[in-house]
């Protein structure tokens, strides 16, 4: 009797198990370093299930009800994976700051035609910009990121949200996504700055000692000196460029928790 009372409760649950891990495996397959294509694809659906076994008991506290199949439950799976994929893309538009900072100033430093094919974050993308988007992964896993994302992150999202109220709220979605996009411009353009205006004082002053003294030939060696200059300058500003990934990185999750806020409030509890 108590095997079957377990097996009951399981099959009842089976629906709700099935609806997280799709919103799982949407976050993971679409937020950064998870998302890698050197990660096996076993791995990635093992861990959706993990994070989904885990949360199962909490959304059945909070009112998740889907204890049925048909055409209304492949609705509600791909709403679930809707949602993951905008915690994982949110997650990549703030990693995407770090990327361009990198690219603002490669063609500036003589690195522009060195795109090569990032692993991190799946794209071509500059030397510069493969370096900084490094040191954020880093910053990232130091700051406990994996634990934010599916602690505050996914498993917040399971108390807080689901596809109803994130239809109902899509208004207050599409701003913090387009509001994620203006933030990664504003914060490429803070972290690339000192390096850019430097560089381009640098350029200046090369182009105007060419002009002062013809015979030097100083343009033929600004390559290097803007290399060196910008190495330097990383070198210098590394530890202020760090805190500032910090705080980058804990902006966009204010931001999320932000939306969760909002979206909660729509609709009392999270019940599909």
């Amino acid at each position: 009797m108590v095997e079957n009372s377990i097996i009951a409760e399981m099959l009842k649950a089976a629906p709700v198990f099935l609806l997280i891990t799709a919103r799982a495996l949407a976050m993971i397959e679409t937020a950064p370093l998870l998302s890698s294509e050197s990660i096996p694809q076993v791995a990635k659906i093992s861990l959706a299930g993990f994070a989904a076994y885990s949360a199962v008991p909490t959304a059945l506290t909070t009112g998740w009800d889907a204890s049925y199949f048909g055409l209304a439950f492949v609705f509600l799976i791909a709403g679930e994976a809707v949602i993951g994929i905008i915690l994982g893309f949110y997650l990549t538009i703030i990693f995407s700051a770090f990327s361009t900072a990198g690219q603002f100033f490669s063609l500036q430093m003589g690195f522009g035609a060195s795109e090569t094919f990032d692993p991190l974050s799946q794209v071509e993308n500059p030397l510069m910009g493969q370096y900084l988007n490094l040191v954020a992964m880093l910053v990232f896993l130091v700051m406990g990121g994996f634990q934010e994302l599916f602690l505050g992150g996914f498993w917040r999202s399971i108390e807080s949200i689901n596809i109803l109220n994130l239809a109902a709220g899509r208004d207050t979605a599409v701003r913090m996504l387009l509001g994620g996009l203006t933030r990664l411009f504003l914060d490429a353009i803070i972290i690339s700055l000192p390096i850019l205006g430097t560089l381009f004082l640098t350029s200046l002053t090369t182009g105007l000692i060419s002009k002062a003294a013809p015979q030097i030939n100083i343009l033929s060696e600004g390559f290097p000196i803007s290399i060196t200059v910008a190495f330097l300058l990383i070198a210098g500003t590394m530890p202020f460029m760090v805190e500032a990934f910090g705080r980058v990185i804990d902006a966009g999750w204010r931001a999320v928790e932000t939306l969760y806020t909002d979206l909660g409030g729509r609709i009392p509890g999270a019940a599909l």
